[in-house]
């Protein structure tokens, strides 16, 4: 008499499948936008605190899904982007840490991340994030990348001088580089992953920043209530196709950056 095998674990979070890279893209100019609007309209430690809030929530919510679920999921990234927006300006406007500084240090922080995921659980996959403790992992990463894209697309928008519509050109290049290096095997899926991850940043960051900053700050001057409603009609009709398409068969996972193909990161 034979038993039968255990299912495999599921994963808890998307495959980096076409349609992730356009919502991660999405919710990053999202999270951009509504930070400048909730701060611009509410007071600014009031619109923290309830960005902190609304952060916990969301994150508190997927985690005990315990199993990926788009809804779930997408708002937990939404969150962290409006959170993460705020605490990075803070860090700026408040304590007056130059951006050169604070995107070292949140390079510093990511880095510390990766290499005690690594270490302790021997992948940095997202296609392994199959436990509660990989999950936190994941998301202490995705806050890491956050804060990072944001420091980094202010310093080449401000501190450079560059402003946000050639940010927008400058990262729309960059961005291609993990995935060039990736199909011609040169990086790992992992480590590929993680370097277009950090780049959706401020990449997104900078289109909300140029369509709803005013004309005279070097943006389209749309306003960035106007633009935090586009952007959440979007997520939802993207959240909504990836509900309807869970049903499909997924891709193999060495066939996605951020698979187990080529894996040697950290």
């Amino acid at each position: 008499m034979t038993s039968n095998p255990r299912p495999a674990p599921q994963t808890r979070v998307p495959d980096p499948s076409p349609i992730f890279w356009v919502a991660k893209a999405v919710s990053t100019a999202l999270g951009e936008a509504v930070s400048d609007f909730s701060i611009r309209a509410l007071d600014p430690v009031v619109a923290v605190l309830l960005g902190f809030v609304f952060f916990v929530l969301a994150l508190a919510w997927q985690l005990t899904r315990r199993r990926y679920l788009p809804g779930a999921y997408w708002l937990a990234v939404a969150a962290v982007g409006v959170f993460g927006t705020m605490a990075a300006d803070v860090v700026h406007v408040v304590i007056g840490l130059p951006y050169e500084a604070s995107a070292a240090l949140y390079a510093l922080a990511l880095a510390s991340v990766f290499v005690l995921w690594r270490r302790r659980e021997g992948t940095l996959s997202v296609h392994d994030v199959t436990t509660t403790r990989r999950e936190l992992f994941y998301w202490a990463a995705v806050v890491g990348t956050f804060a990072l894209g944001t420091a980094v697309g202010d310093l080449t928008a401000v501190t450079f001088g560059l402003g946000y519509l050639p940010s927008v050109a400058v990262f729309a290049v960059l961005i291609a580089v993990p995935i060039i290096a990736w199909r011609m095997a040169w990086w790992t899926g992992v480590f590929a992953f993680w370097f277009a991850y950090v780049l959706t940043r401020p990449l997104g960051a900078s289109v909300a920043d140029w369509l709803g900053k005013p004309v005279d700050e070097g943006g389209v001057g749309v306003g960035a209530g106007w633009v935090s409603l586009a952007l959440a009609a979007v997520m939802v009709v993207l959240v909504v196709v990836m509900r309807a398409r869970r049903g499909s068969p997924a891709p193999a996972a060495a066939a996605s950056l951020g698979g187990h193909s080529r894996q040697t990161l950290i």
